[in-house]
């Protein structure tokens, strides 16, 4: 699922995509992903396109937080958990910094990923 959510974000134009790898250190996931959207429609929509391609896949419903809104959207996919920000949002609360720090005690497990 991994490589289709990276896949999908990356078709969606989604910028700065970051993916850690939680597996074993974490009960919630195996990863999360966290991209920028470049404006509230940016992330609603790609969010949007992510669910569908999820469910043609078919990988278990998602469960979603945010999707009007567009600041923020939360995917969680099971294995994978999305986290999908405007940038100012994803900036206020950087996530990945936090994750990262959290589960190695540094953020070497936070990984850009360079799909283009």
């Amino acid at each position: 699922m991994l490589a289709l959510v990276l896949k999908t974000l990356d078709d969606n134009k989604v910028e700065e995509i970051v993916s850690i790898d939680l597996e074993g250190k974490s009960a919630i996931a195996d990863a999360m992903v966290i991209g920028s959207g470049r404006s509230a429609r940016h992330v609603s929509s790609s969010a949007d396109h992510l669910i569908s391609r999820i469910k043609q896949e078919g990988f278990a419903a998602a469960r979603v937080e945010g999707l009007a809104q567009g600041d923020w959207v939360l995917i969680d996919g099971g294995d994978v958990v999305v986290h999908l920000f405007r940038p100012e949002v994803r900036e206020f609360y950087k996530l990945e910094k936090m994750w990262a720090a959290d589960v190695n005690g540094d953020d070497d497990d936070a990984e850009r990923v360079a799909l283009s």
